[in-house]
């Protein structure tokens, strides 16, 4: 009997296990605690956990290859959906059907502000030069400052592929991680007046405007940058079967089943990737230190580009909705308005910041097709 439980511990994960694959473990744990108790964006932070724990199990093949032997692992299968890029543009289509674009085209001069914030991308992108890194690696990985998954992987498969797991897993933990980075850079940046100011309450925006504006951009953007069609057409196409208003069935489904579907599927897969040998380097940890400092640097452009105007409207502008440009949509919104409460609790931020963050996240897709044009 003693012999049978040697020998059924000796062949159990736990007897494989390394040191390497019980940091990772704890990681996933750690990513656990502040999806679960701390109510960091537990849809996003929650399957990237359980993925990542999955993947660092010893003796587990989830990620397994087929051969013409064997079938491959569950979650290798799944992967194939981030590997050629058919997750992300899905993603991108159920953002469309979810977002109101009424606030950016209320107050168009917001569109600024989301553009501030990708100059978080150029400045990493020559980091990574700096360091070594090749032009596509740099590509790659300066777009984890738009803070946009989807982007970020859609970007990495065409130009990186071997570095996709690592940048998705840093974009996602990122975007989960807003509630935690972004404050502090808010209030490092301006002054307890500043984060005080009450906006103007927009003006309405009517239903032709509404319909109107997903077909020009469509129109104009891709026109322009065929490269950035995928995310740019899904997201357009989202947005104009919400706003034509005869689609319902369609825009539940992709406000819903759908996006939770794909979230599941994305965030499970990204996790995945993240196994102790690939995981633990010293290029993976350039690359997620690259990543933050780019995310850092688009909030603070972002935030300045706020500061101006600021200045320039004297005083109508509250510079922390700049925050709200690093695409993030809603998340960087929510904390906008978060620290703008606390300042002044009749201060309602939300809808001035959604401006500059669904200009974000036009503006993250716009720079992916810019840097897939030059680099792909």
């Amino acid at each position: 009997m003693g012999n049978i439980l040697v020998d059924f511990f000796t062949e159990s994960g736990f007897a494989m296990i390394t040191y390497k694959e019980i940091i990772m473990i704890t990681i996933a744990c750690v990513f656990l605690y502040l999806a679960i108790k701390k109510g960091y964006e537990p849809y996003l932070l929650i399957p990237i956990s359980v993925g990542m724990l999955l993947a660092n199990m010893p003796g587990v093949d989830l990620m397994k290859a087929p051969t013409d032997t064997q079938v491959g692992g569950l979650l290798y299968y799944l992967y194939q959906g981030v590997k050629f890029g058919i997750f992300p543009p899905l993603i991108f289509l159920c953002i469309g059907a979810s977002t109101d674009f009424g606030p950016m085209i209320a107050n168009p001069k917001t569109i600024l502000l989301g553009a501030a914030a990708q100059f978080g991308i150029f400045f990493a992108f020559l980091g990574a030069i700096f360091l070594g890194f090749s032009g596509l690696e740099a590509a790659s990985i300066g777009i984890i400052g738009g803070a946009d998954g989807p982007t970020a992987i859609q970007l990495t498969s065409k130009l990186a592929p071997h570095l996709l797991g690592t940048i998705a897993l840093a974009a996602y933990s990122y975007m989960a991680l807003v509630p935690v980075i972004q404050p502090p850079i808010i209030r490092a940046l301006t002054t307890e007046k500043e984060r005080s100011v009450k906006m103007e309450q927009l003006r309405p925006v009517s239903k032709t405007e509404k319909i109107v504006f997903p077909i020009v951009a469509m129109i104009i953007v891709i026109g322009l940058l065929p490269t950035a069609a995928p995310l740019i057409g899904m997201l357009m196409f989202g947005n104009l079967l919400k706003e034509s208003g005869v689609v319902p069935k369609l825009v539940e489904t992709a406000q819903n089943s759908l996006l939770y579907i794909i979230t599941i599927m994305l965030g499970i897969t990204v996790g995945s990737t993240a196994n102790a040998e690939t995981f633990l380097t010293v290029q993976t940890l350039g690359i997620t230190a690259m990543g933050l400092l780019a995310f850092s640097v688009g909030t603070a452009s972002g935030i300045l580009g706020g500061k101006l105007m600021y200045k320039l409207t004297k005083g109508k502008v509250n510079p922390m909705i700049g925050a709200a440009g690093v695409s993030a949509v809603p998340m960087a919104a929510r904390v906008v308005q978060k620290v703008g409460q606390e300042e002044n609790p009749s201060n309602f931020l939300l809808m001035h910041a959604m401006g500059p963050n669904v200009a974000g996240v036009i503006g993250s897709a716009v720079v992916a097709g810019i840097l897939l044009k030059f680099f792909g």
